[in-house]
């Protein structure tokens, strides 16, 4: 509707009858549009959007079911509804005929003004809701895909804040979460967890020789290969920093580990990446460290990741390239040497036995006596 206003297309050959209906719907909100031939009816209904059709049976030319079927088979104007005009009486046939092609309703001559303009008004009211049904499903599908598109930057974004910026896997940040989960489950269910920590041997000086640039390369090799080497989906291999990785595995004891980190290790060595400054070996190799843990209240995420550091310091005294089973962590065993007191007692000595493991006697001791 180009000027805004509802159109209703009026098909009548007769003038005189043409202009009595045009008058009965004066007071109607809407625009009436005129035509005393099918043809002209047929045109008008190409350019223009009509929310009724009222149509007498019989028009000049051709009648008006002939007109009703071919707007039935136009793709435009086969949903514009007709209300047919008759004579004082129609029979069964015809009367099937034009509902057959399209009839929602017929009027008998002569036509009576209130009820004429009530029809007509309860199309114009269909035709009100029509249009507006359908400004509210644009407005949906304009939403959704606003939405979809959101939906897909906001993946990309934290695909890129869950990755690592240089190798693709992930970053400190999706490890931290993933472990601080992992500790959850394991403590939750009394399962190991296990993890590996890899360092690349004298990689400041591969840097120093030969660039950044072909260290970074490096770094990227390396990763793919300790990822390559995972074989479970819930096991996770994360750039740690600088030339550090982890290698988190969830449900895995101290054998299952070690065979991880051997695979890893071997896995590197066949990367076969020339380091003509390595103290080990004239190609890139790693040092790695284990650590395992059936987590307890009393332990902690951080004190496990540092047993692994620890591992690791000791695969590098002993050489580098190789792999160091980190002991057990103490804390849950030690626990048994506490006394059965209140709980915040317990919480302080706790603390002091974090700190001073090696003075515990003597500190509580002291508390005891205190």
């Amino acid at each position: 509707m180009s000027d805004g206003q509802i159109k209703v297309l009026i098909v009548v050959d007769k003038s005189d009858y043409l202009l009595v209906i045009k008058n009965i719907l004066a007071p109607l909100d809407c625009k009436i549009i005129t035509a005393r031939s099918g043809t002209e009816a047929l045109n008008y209904m190409r350019s223009c959007e009509f929310a009724l059709v009222l149509l007498d049976i019989r028009v000049q030319e051709m009648d008006g079911l002939e007109i009703a079927e071919r707007m039935r088979a136009s793709e435009r104007t086969k949903g514009i509804p007709i209300i047919f005009i008759t004579a004082n009486s129609v029979d069964q046939d015809s009367l099937f005929k034009g509902f057959e092609v399209g009839a929602v309703d017929y009027l008998l001559k002569p036509i009576k003004p209130n009820l004429l303009r009530s029809k007509v008004r309860v199309f114009l009211d269909l035709y009100l809701q029509k249009q507006l049904l359908k400004i509210q499903a644009e407005l949906l599908e304009s939403k959704v895909s606003e939405l979809l598109e959101l939906k897909k930057v906001n993946c990309h974004l934290e695909s890129i804040s869950s990755l690592d910026g240089l190798t693709g896997i992930p970053n400190r940040r999706t490890l931290d979460q993933y472990i601080g989960m992992s500790w959850k489950n394991a403590l939750r269910e009394r399962q190991p967890l296990s993890i590996i920590m890899a360092d690349i041997d004298n990689f400041k000086s591969y840097n120093d020789n030969y660039g950044h640039l072909q260290g970074d390369e490096c770094l990227i090799q390396v990763a793919k290969s300790l990822v390559s080497c995972i074989k479970r989906p819930n096991d996770l291999v994360a750039r740690y920093g600088g030339e550090e990785f982890i290698a988190l595995l969830p449900n895995t004891g101290k054998k299952g580990a070690s065979i991880v980190a051997e695979r890893m290790r071997e896995c590197i060595e066949k990367l076969a990446l020339q380091n003509s400054q390595s103290q080990v070996a004239h190609y890139v190799t790693i040092s790695i460290g284990v650590a395992e843990i059936i987590p307890t209240p009393f332990d902690s995420i951080a004190d496990f990741i540092k047993s692994a550091d620890n591992a690791l310091y000791m695969a590098k005294y002993a050489g580098r390239n190789i792999v160091h089973m980190g002991t057990h962590c103490q804390l849950k065993s030690n626990n048994r040497l506490l006394p059965k007191t209140s709980k915040s007692f317990r919480e302080i000595v706790e603390g002091v036995w974090l700190a001073k493991r090696g003075q515990v006697k003597t500190i509580l001791s002291q508390l005891l006596g205190a």
